[in-house]
């Protein structure tokens, strides 16, 4: 138990100590907007380090008008931009950012690898490509408010429109990345795609799948790495809906996602390398799988926007298991295929 402090933070004399909870695992990733409140309100262990994060894509607050029209109390606002390469060319391809880079960000926010991190957006991919590279990096609690802003309001509790900005700090408390084993390159992807026991597994709609479309307005050729696995997902390249609830906002649970996976090419003993077109979606089912304890997981980060770099990669265009699946290049395939 904690003592309840008055606003100098000293605890009164004759003042029952609050009941502070158990707190979550640290692997714990979806959390419901009551447990983020209780850690607000000094309720849980996980109170004494803590930041909330508003994720998204815009470089600054200033650039992203709902931070500014109403965010959680105290949280701070952070880029997308600040874990993943945002050139989108033969270098960057939207790929994570040198774990370095991303440490300083965090650093410049005052998240170690000690802190509590609790992130919620707009957008449920791109909080989960924030939770996954701060993973990757050596955050060792990352949280996601499941359901975003609408769950927190739904609960009842109020905004704020102050901007908040975290204390920098100086030691991240580990070298970076301290898990390199949850990101898998394209030179690894091509080299094991098709070895017993290692399953690239595309998180993409049905369309992108089977090479009808490649989902997006800047990729005009369609098709999936040679090799690869379904792993379904999505119905468009905007979203996981496969993995939410009906409001399209709440991520399913282990039970609710690996249902979706019944009749796929794959088991949950296999390393699962996710990807998808730029490496968003992929870390919905990652993340679930993670703090379920897997640890034979990673994300394939390239994903299909990277694959189409290089002439010579082998291409599947349509589905493996049956007679209509074709094989060739990324150079020999047609184009046209973008997203219009």
């Amino acid at each position: 138990k904690l003592p309840e402090l008055t606003t100098n933070g000293s605890a009164p004399a004759e003042t029952e100590a609050a009941e502070v909870k158990e707190a979550l695992p640290a692997r714990t990733v979806y959390v419901d907007a009551a447990y983020v409140k209780d850690v607000i309100d000094g309720k849980m262990p996980e109170s004494e380090n803590y930041i909330i994060v508003n994720v998204a894509y815009p470089m600054t607050s200033a650039d992203f008008a709902p931070y500014g029209e109403g965010h959680i109390p105290g949280s701070i606002y952070a880029s997308i931009m600040e874990v993943e390469d945002a050139t989108g060319d033969n270098v960057g391809a939207y790929n994570l950012l040198a774990a370095e880079e991303i440490r300083d960000y965090a650093l410049s926010h005052g998240i170690t690898k000690d802190t509590v991190v609790i992130l919620y957006g707009p957008d449920i991919s791109g909080v989960g490509r924030q939770a996954y590279g701060y993973i990757y990096m050596g955050v060792e609690n990352v949280k996601i408010l499941n359901g975003g802003l609408d769950a927190w309001k739904a609960a009842g509790y109020e905004l704020e429109t102050t901007e908040n900005v975290g204390t920098p700090a100086a030691d991240f408390g580990c070298a970076v990345p301290a898990h390199p084993e949850y990101w898998t390159s394209i030179e690894d992807a091509k080299a094991k795609a098709e070895t017993e026991g290692f399953k690239l597994v595309s998180i993409r709609s049905e369309v992108e799948w089977l090479g009808e479309t490649s989902g997006y307005g800047y990729m005009d050729k369609a098709g999936e790495p040679k090799g690869a696995v379904w792993g379904k997902g999505a119905q468009t390249a905007n979203d996981v809906a496969d993995f939410t609830e009906a409001d399209g906002i709440t991520v399913k649970d282990f039970a609710g996602v690996t249902d979706v996976w019944e009749g796929c090419d794959f088991t949950l003993d296999n390393h699962l390398a996710f990807y998808c077109g730029t490496g968003w979606r992929a870390t919905v089912p990652f993340l679930v799988l993670y703090q379920e304890g897997y640890d034979n997981i990673s994300v394939y980060d390239g994903g299909w926007y990277q694959w189409l770099m290089d002439d010579s990669n082998p291409v599947q265009v349509g589905d493996p298991a049956t007679d209509s699946v074709v094989y060739t290049t990324v150079g020999e395939l047609p184009t046209g295929k973008a997203t219009k």
